[in-house]
């Protein structure tokens, strides 16, 4: 049996590291009252236990999962563990427990609270992934083409395989601002790596032009009569325009220099 314990599980944020949480979790007999990441300020009633990342302790719980629940429920807890959802790795060892009881049949278990929680965050997670392949808006620097995005949830998994297909024979970069990451890439070769800041130098001649003329378009093709912006922001949400290149609102300042990042590109 399981039992509620008063203690909160702290562990280094990893994917690896929230599987030896459930490691833990099942060895001890406990479940916490919650997963802390090491920098975690609040204060806590209950005793933090630091769960260092076992890489054999992960594989083993990695190669449970889809053995007891197919290999859906993996691939669904990968992606729930991208989401912005508040105690989504408390949920996601809640999520493995009911797993490991039912079986396969746990992707179903929609009316439970649990699994229907990280049904709507792993949405939520799907929907902007899928919103920004079309939002993302690239400019160039140095022959690079970069982009910014703010994302909720930490997207940039989701998008490499669409970008790089898209773009096979270019050198892109888009940065992740909200979560400090950044995908770069290089014909046939891509990375998903730490950014702090990026700065970008301003736009040159050739880029204010381009920049320009797409302004122009998006203005032009409007039909004046059907302006309706209620509309325009249901399916263009508004916290996507201040990196869009048609509203003329890109920011030029974002104090990494563009020309630093060449030394993430893989050589």
């Amino acid at each position: 049996m399981f039992d509620q314990s008063n203690l909160i599980y702290r562990y280094d944020g990893s994917f690896d590291g929230l599987l030896c949480c459930v490691f833990e979790s099942y060895d001890k007999k406990e479940i916490p009252t919650e997963i802390i990441l090491p920098d975690a300020s609040q204060t806590f009633l209950f005793a933090a236990k630091e769960i260092r990342t076992d890489m054999e302790k992960s594989s083993r719980v990695l190669a449970s999962i889809p053995e007891k629940m197919g290999c859906d429920a993996l691939n669904f807890i990968r992606r729930a563990f991208l989401t912005c959802a508040e105690k989504k790795e408390l949920y996601i060892l809640l999520f493995l427990r009911l797993g490991y009881r039912y079986g396969r049949s746990i992707m179903g278990m929609l009316t439970d609270d649990t699994v229907n929680t990280l049904f709507k965050a792993v949405k939520h997670l799907d929907n902007e992934s899928h919103l920004l392949k079309g939002f993302v808006r690239f400019s160039i620097f140095n022959n690079i083409l970069v982009a910014q995005i703010e994302p909720k949830n930490y997207v940039l998994p989701l998008m490499t395989q669409h970008f790089s297909e898209r773009y096979p024979e270019e050198r892109f970069l888009i940065y992740d601002k909200t979560h400090g990451m950044a995908l770069v890439y290089q014909p046939y070769q891509s990375a998903i790596i730490p950014i702090e800041d990026l700065e970008l130098p301003e736009p040159d001649e050739q880029e204010q032009s381009y920049r320009e003329l797409w302004q122009l378009f998006y203005d032009t093709i409007e039909i004046q009569g059907r302006h309706n912006p209620k509309c325009r922001m249901s399916h263009m949400p508004k916290r996507y325009w201040k990196y869009m290149t048609e509203f003329g609102s890109l920011p030029k300042k974002s104090p990494l220099k563009l020309e630093d990042t060449a030394k993430f590109l893989i050589p």
